[in-house]
């Protein structure tokens, strides 16, 4: 059993939980019902029981929660009404009990509340253009372990700062990979869950990570990676370590941390599908702008155009090219068909405003207010 060194630990006895984890429940479930918080980051959760294995999401009950405590509703009528969605097993009771994935709406109006983008998301996933080309994403999710002061990152000194990077992208040792127990943990509870966790590898700046998801197909994408990022926050909890998702955690000369989106469409997998590739950058330039007021929460501070990454406000894509907007792998040049990456999303964004966005944009043409012509001299390809 690992021992945790943290303050919130003191006076409590970790090892002493598998006991009571391991009693029998009497046939009933616990279903913990998950949603996303006034921030439109935070997660928030609590748990319910359920008089029988769950087999279907019709199965579980709307529940509701006091939005005037999450920041999501005033006083006068604070109730939010918590629709069901998505469930997974929990890896963290085990058994038949669920993690259960909720929208959020307004319950006197049952519209969805601002900060639930899902509700619009699946509308632009459900439209019969877009379903017919079959969008595949496969999310890079970059996060940084933080110690208890929320401010150093685990394995950083207390003053100062760590070696230069260099060393410690995919790197193996414990001089230069720090958190790998809890990356290995998150990643085997995303497997027994369910979730489509595609790999693991330590990042470029010490204490950072990062997660694949997918392939996932439409508004399954967001529902896992959000299910995911709650899978890990709740595995550092057990280990003392916050997890952060800010774009730029230590200004300076460190990397910042993305959500790099790998997308393709029915087109782009078939034989000749490279020009339907070329295509869909073309039109995500032309609505760069939105594109970027929708990924992220201080992501310009990220997009420098240093730290591979492109500058926040220049779009720019080319093959192999990790300071490109949108990289495409050379792989697909040689086979002239794949998918594309869009390095720009940061690490704290809404998978659901992301997703749906690229698929809106390359699918259904939306321009977002862009004249088509004004911005078509305005594109970098990059040898």
């Amino acid at each position: 059993m690992i021992a945790i060194q943290d303050q919130s630990a003191k006076g409590k006895n970790f090892q002493a939980l598998p006991r009571y984890l391991e009693l029998d429940q009497g046939g009933k479930v616990q279903v913990e019902y998950i949603w996303i918080g006034g921030s439109g980051e935070d997660l928030r959760a609590k748990t319910r029981t359920l008089p029988k294995r769950i087999n279907d999401v019709k199965e579980i009950p709307p529940w509701n929660y006091d939005g005037s405590s999450t920041g999501q509703a005033d006083g006068s009528y604070s109730e939010i009404w918590l629709q069901p969605i998505k469930f997974v097993r929990d890896p963290f009771r085990g058994g038949d009990n669920i993690l259960c994935l909720c929208e959020t709406l307004n319950a006197k109006k049952m519209v969805p509340i601002n900060t639930n983008k899902r509700n619009k998301a699946l509308e632009i996933f459900e439209a019969k253009q877009v379903k017919e080309e079959v969008p595949w994403y496969g999310i890079e999710q970059e996060y940084t372990m933080m110690t208890a002061d929320t401010r150093t990152p685990l394995g950083w000194p207390t003053n100062g700062f760590p070696a230069p990077q260099g060393p410690y992208y995919c790197g193996v040792g414990a001089n230069v990979a720090f958190g790998r127990h809890i990356a290995e943990a998150h990643y085997r509870a995303c497997l027994y869950a369910g979730i489509d966790i595609s790999g693991i590898n330590a990042e470029v700046m010490p204490g950072q990570w990062e997660y694949q998801v997918g392939p996932c197909v439409g508004i399954d994408s967001g529902d896992q990676l959000w299910l995911s990022r709650y899978i890990l926050n709740r595995v550092a909890e057990d280990f003392g370590v916050i997890i952060s998702y800010e774009p730029k955690p230590i200004q300076g000369d460190w990397n910042g941390a993305g959500a790099h989106c790998n997308y393709s469409t029915k087109s782009m997998r078939a034989d000749g599908g490279y020009q339907a590739i070329l295509d869909a950058i073309k039109k995500l330039g032309r609505a760069h702008k939105a594109h970027m007021e929708s990924y992220g929460k201080g992501n310009e501070l990220r997009l420098t155009g240093k730290h591979e990454t492109a500058q926040y406000n220049e779009f720019k894509y080319g093959v192999a090219n990790r300071g490109a907007s949108i990289r495409i792998p050379r792989q697909c040049e040689l086979d002239q068909k794949g998918y594309l990456e869009d390095r720009r999303p940061a690490a704290n964004c809404d998978p659901y405003l992301v997703t749906s966005m690229i698929a809106n944009t390359t699918i259904l043409n939306a321009t977002y207010g862009f004249n088509d012509d004004a911005m078509d001299n305005e594109y970098i390809e990059i040898d």
